[in-house]
């Protein structure tokens, strides 16, 4: 499999009906993304050809389709990456999170947003406040995935948590779930920095874990440190075998596990626990529906998600941005975007 990272160029293309033409301002490099550069795929989708990568992106709007009423040239605007058909039954229920036909930008075999320029239905762009930055804007779409995975875990004022996994998902959570008002958190890692970074931000409790660790020995640790013995839901954004395992061994009987991670695709649970204890196993699927509400925690301050990007690159440095992404070397790494000299160049990964 051929791993590498080049620039190509494209042809630019003049918009369709209810389509924006945006010049990409950031570009955030998501832990999808690391899948399709190193493994070739993710779940069913598979990189079959030179793909361009990157769907966390906002951007200035360049030009306008016929039909366009929301958006005029020059809005800045956060992208909603996920087209759905609009017609099946999902998308008739509102879960169009689930539609079977969704293009998804930086998926195969739809390209995403690794350059200057790219066109997108005006219908799935948000415009930005003036005092709501580029970045804020792009950081926008994995906050979405937090609120709706808190959504499912149904976390109310007051609620008990614990979040598994302090990536940039993990950390999204966090500050998601303590805007819906969860007032003791615990967020596990393997990673000293990232378990630090948690704390920082606002995690309760933090504990570091390791990849050999007893799973029973941590549940009562986890349950000893919240004070409250059991959690009322629990979030696991890792995908880890262990960490799904430790959260239903630490949630209350009754009570939900949401999982949001992505990591082998078929694992070991305590499936006896899951029974006796009568607990929810929820699946999250990206999101839906929740974008204006994102927005708003945004915008009006409710919640500070600047903090998140700790690396900021050109897009001609993307490898180099891979590099310290897939090294756990920070947070969030950011491509930063400029109007290009040579129009259609773009980047992509050549598996």
């Amino acid at each position: 499999m051929d791993k590498k990272i080049s620039v190509w160029r494209r042809p630019l293309y003049l918009c369709p009906k209810r389509v924006v033409q945006l010049a990409v301002k950031c570009v955030g490099i998501c832990g999808s993304d690391l899948h399709y550069f190193e493994e070739g795929r993710l779940n069913k989708f598979v990189v079959k050809e030179p793909l361009i990568l990157g769907h966390e992106v906002s951007g200035t709007v360049k030009a306008v389709g016929e039909g366009v009423t929301n958006l005029i040239v020059g809005d800045r605007v956060a992208v909603e990456p996920g087209v759905p058909c609009r017609r099946c039954e999902f998308c008739m229920e509102g879960k169009y999170n689930l539609c079977p036909n969704r293009h998804f930008c930086g998926a195969p075999p739809v390209g995403g947003a690794m350059r200057p320029v790219i066109c997108h239905p005006a219908e799935f762009c948000y415009k930005l406040p003036d005092h709501v930055t580029f970045e804020e804007g792009m950081l926008m779409e994995p906050l979405a995935v937090a609120v709706h995975a808190c959504a499912r875990a149904e976390i109310k004022p007051g609620s008990s948590l614990l979040i598994t996994g302090a990536g940039p998902i993990g950390i999204m959570v966090l500050i998601a779930a303590k805007a819906m008002g969860a007032s003791n958190i615990c967020v596990t890692d393997l990673v000293q920095s990232r378990v630090d970074f948690a704390k920082g931000m606002g995690a309760s409790h933090t504990v570091l874990v390791k990849a050999d660790d007893d799973i029973e020995v941590t549940a009562a640790k986890v349950s000893h440190i919240l004070g409250c013995g059991h959690v009322q839901a629990a979030v696991d954004t890792s995908g880890a075998e262990s960490a799904v395992q430790l959260a239903i061994l630490v949630t209350k009987p009754g009570r939900i596990v949401a999982t949001v991670g992505l990591g082998p695709a078929n694992i070991a649970i305590p499936l006896n626990q899951v029974t006796f204890k009568q607990i929810d196993l929820r699946g999250c699927r990206t999101y839906c529906n929740n974008q204006h509400e994102v927005l708003n925690l945004v915008a009006s301050g409710q919640v500070d998600i600047k903090p998140l990007v700790s690396h900021r690159f050109p897009l001609d440095q993307a490898l180099e941005a891979f590099d310290v992404a897939r090294g756990r070397q920070g947070m969030k790494c950011v491509l930063q975007c400029s109007e290009p000299e040579l129009n259609g160049t773009v980047l992509q990964n050549g598996h």
